[in-house]
Formats: structure tokens, sequence, C-alpha cells
């Protein structure tokens, strides 16, 4: 198929003495009224053979679904402008680092659970350990994306949620690609990631490994999806 991979990236990663091909899938730009499974029937039809694992972003998806929100359509409360100072911002993401995406954090996840998740990371950072935040926010607080200037437009001046139900976005992929394959729905970054939802819950760990070094990139590819393929 003559698959080229991103920037800075490999086609080919060797996980547990394992060598997978991490095959990205070019698409056009989605937007809010497109299906989601229509648009990977399209691009990924021709690509993927029975064992594969097809995996799609978070964004992508979350997109489809009318989960995108201009920043200025955003607005946020005090509480929002108040907690977002406290985060670490990266230059890889801004996540919760600003006040319209932890305002979009408080409506998805609930101010008791923001509240909770952040005064627990404020104890547990002043003894060295991090993370805590996002762990006891949820997924749906780490699949939010925040606007950057490396996104596609119109999406680098958004607030992307992340998808509805993501389980059972796979199971629709999958049954319109049919064969023996595997669908995840994920969360990559330059940082780490998180699997969503999935048609085998069981290759959720491989799927990460696999995509450790988060190879769709960051920036203006195009590829919000791709193959995961066994070589040897």
């Amino acid at each position: 198929m003559g698959a080229e991979a991103n920037a800075g990236k490999s086609l080919t990663v060797e996980v547990d003495g394992v060598v997978y091909e991490r095959l990205p899938i070019k698409t056009r730009l989605v937007v809010r009224d497109d299906d989601i499974v229509q648009v990977v029937s399209e691009y990924a039809t021709d690509v993927v053979r029975d064992g594969d694992i097809l995996f799609v972003t978070e964004k992508i998806v979350g997109i489809t679904q009318g989960r995108a929100y201009p920043i200025s359509e955003v607005v946020p409360r005090k509480l929002a402008t108040i907690l977002s100072k406290y985060v670490t911002k990266t230059s890889h993401g801004i996540g919760l680092g600003m006040p319209e995406t932890m305002e979009m954090a408080l409506r998805e996840c609930g101010t008791p659970r923001i509240l909770f998740a952040a005064a627990v990371a404020a104890l547990t950072k002043a003894v060295g350990r991090r993370g805590d935040f996002y762990r006891i926010a949820g997924p749906k607080a780490r699949a939010i994306d925040g606007p950057t200037k490396n996104t596609i437009p119109p999406y680098d001046s958004h607030v992307v949620l992340g998808p509805a139900r993501p389980n059972g976005v796979a199971s629709d992929i999958a049954q319109a690609l049919g064969g023996s394959i595997t669908v995840s729905v994920v969360d990559i970054n330059d940082f780490g990631g998180n699997v969503l939802g999935s048609t085998d819950k069981s290759t959720s760990a491989l799927v990460l490994k696999v995509l450790s070094d988060n190879p769709l990139g960051q920036d203006h590819q195009s590829t919000p999806l791709g193959v995961i393929r066994r070589v040897s």
C-alpha cells in the first residue's frame, strides 16, 4: 500500500520481542456533519486485513459527534479560571491548563469530582507525586483536547471533548469493515495514552505499547487513524 511514516516516526516497532507495523492512514478534513463509520470505511477498507488492529483517534470521533466547541463559545466560570492556573502546561498540549478547557472538564465530569481531584493533586504534588489529578478526574478529563497551533484548522481554535460511547463506536466500525479485525478508539499523545473503547479489551495493553511514541504525530499530518499489524 506504500504507507509512509510520519516525520520523525518509524513504521515499525518491536514490543516484547515481536515486530509490529504502525501504518498511518491519511484522510481528508473531518467535520461535524460526517459519519465516523463512513469516514473510516472510506479510508480503511482497502488497508485493513484479518488480524489487524485498527486504531482511531478520539478527536476525530468527538468531532463527528458534535463535541468540538469553538473557544469563543465557551464561557468559563470563575472556578475554571482559578483551577486552570494550577495545571502544568506543555509544548505538546494545553490540556486543562486554560479556563475554557477546565470549564468543559467541570461540565463533563462534574464540579465535585474535579474539585476532589484538584485537592488530592495539590496534596500529593507537595510530596513529589504527580498525575493524581487526571487519575481521579478520569478518562473524560484526560480526553479533552485544547487548541494548539499545530492542530489542523479550524480545530486549532476549538476545545474537543472525548467521544461518547467509544466502545459502541468501535463496534460499529468493526461491523462495517467486516472480517476478523479489532477496532480501538485511542487517546494518544507524546506523553502517553489511553484506550477509550475497543472491540477487544485484551489488546489494550499491546496497543498502548505499540503506539507509545505517538506514530500519528501531533501536528498537521491528517492521519487520524492507522493499522497495527504483526510482522514477525
